[in-house]
């Protein structure tokens, strides 16, 4: 059995649709992803409320500054007791490690400090359009196997990446090396602004650690149903 839940992105606007959608899950415990929409409008007094609630909470807000910066930002974003946080690995490798010493002065003695991982490229990103835009010329995959090896390298616990690239990550560095993967989408769901998208069942094969699920729960008819199908998915042996 994997050790994540499926995490569901809560891309909501105001606090007030977050607890609503919430709601429907009754006493399910569950992963959420809190990124900058829901948190730049809620601000901590909503992830005080998520955790009363027994949700684990990944607060995705991309860090990308200088090292000072991220160290002083982690410093503070440990003290909310969220149980995973993120900077962009494009950022390089003193940027990476300040953002890990700021977590660990941060959380609080006798806690476990989040999970901190490093965004490689988005999966809305295509290969031309990275070579075009970011003037990399190399192909995607080396591009995020690089940012993998720095992350690593940076003593950071992880990667976002599309579970595309999970098995080329898992066959360059070692276990437990996390590989939180989103555009995840169920057959026949849009596809939107994603262009590395696989379904639960793929993202299993290919061995990605976690699954982040927005759209494909947030906008089903039957939220609760479909959490629970892929949760399923996700789960089985």
């Amino acid at each position: 059995m994997n050790i994540f839940k499926p995490i569901i992105a809560l891309d909501f606007p105001t606090e007030v649709e977050t607890i609503s959608f919430l709601n429907q899950f009754q006493e399910e415990s569950l992963y959420v992803k809190v990124g900058m929409e829901l948190y730049y409008q809620t601000g901590p007094s909503l992830i005080a409320q998520l955790k009363d609630m027994g949700h684990q909470i990944f607060l995705d807000l991309k860090l990308h500054d200088i090292p000072n910066t991220v160290y002083s930002a982690m410093k503070g974003l440990a003290k909310l007791g969220v149980d995973m946080v993120n900077v962009h690995a494009a950022g390089g490798s003193s940027m990476m490690k300040a953002a890990l010493t700021g977590l660990e002065e941060g959380t609080e003695s006798g806690k476990k400090r989040p999970l901190l991982i490093a965004v490689t490229q988005l999966t809305s990103t295509s290969e031309e359009q990275m070579k075009k835009e970011q003037l990399i010329n190399t192909s995607l995959n080396e591009s995020i196997l690089q940012y993998a090896r720095l992350t690593f390298d940076s003593g950071l616990d992880g990667v976002v990446c599309s579970a595309l690239e999970a098995k080329l990550i898992d066959q360059h560095i070692a276990y437990p090396f996390l590989k939180i993967t989103p555009g995840i989408r169920l057959k026949g769901d849009e596809v939107n602004d994603q262009k590395r998208v696989v379904t639960p069942e793929e993202a299993r094969e290919f061995g990605s650690s976690a699954i982040v699920v927005g759209r494909s729960i947030t906008k089903s008819e039957h939220p609760y149903e479909t959490y629970m199908s892929i949760k399923n998915i996700w789960e089985a042996k």
